[in-house]
């Protein structure tokens, strides 16, 4: 039934940076959610979305982003949030990769990204891009949002993925730890899983036909 297993990168492969956020947030007097509120507002063409689709640079998404929080009664410099976007690889999602294309699926990541930091993860220092770089390098494609100028949840940048691994939306199983990103994915025909943990890989491997070890 399924031909391709398509996963997103930060909060899949790697931990979410909610977390990090939530503490920035407490540590700075802020509401619980605030930057997810400040990106969730005007989500196509915010700051957050500009600097994804690599239509402005780091140091214009610092000025945006601190005038959109400012807007709302804050005080968030957007170069604050970007150092908070590098997250911990789940060695088990790195395996589940791999344990995919044991059974002959190919494997494809598109990620939301920023040319900020080192790599396509956004990472802190070179060392962590390394790392970042050689699993995306398991993957048979791999999409960055700020390289195409396109971003998750629109259609295209699925549609792109598929025509890269030569298969049909509907033959494909896309993991993403954010719900409007799934139905994205789910608009073109795709079977999306909502990602909150590693238990994501109990719902794919339900689909597979497979177990995913530990």
């Amino acid at each position: 039934m399924f031909a391709a297993v398509l996963w997103d990168f930060g909060g899949v492969i790697t931990s979410s940076p909610f977390a990090a956020f939530a503490s920035y947030e407490q540590e700075h007097g802020l509401p619980i959610g605030a930057v997810r509120q400040i990106n969730a507002i005007n989500p196509d063409h915010n700051a957050w979305a500009r600097l994804e689709r690599s239509e402005i640079d780091g140091d214009t998404f610092d000025r945006l982003f601190a005038e959109e929080a400012h807007a709302m009664g804050w005080q968030i410099p957007g170069n604050d949030i970007l150092v908070l976007l590098g997250g911990t690889v789940r060695p088990r999602m790195v395996a589940a990769i791999e344990h995919c294309k044991t059974l002959g699926l190919k494997t494809g990541c598109i990620t939301n990204n920023a040319a900020v930091g080192h790599g396509a993860g956004m990472a802190r220092d070179a060392a962590e891009a390394s790392a970042v770089a050689a699993i995306l390098a398991r993957f048979d494609a791999v999409i960055e949002s700020s390289k195409v100028g396109l971003r998750k949840p629109d259609p295209k940048i699925y549609l792109m993925m598929c025509d890269m691994l030569g298969v049909e939306p509907r033959a494909c199983v896309y993991l993403d730890d954010l719900g409007i990103n799934c139905k994205g994915a789910a608009s073109t025909g795709m079977t999306a899983i909502k990602v909150w943990d590693e238990t994501a890989l109990d719902e794919l491997g339900a689909l597979l036909g497979t177990t995913f070890p530990d």
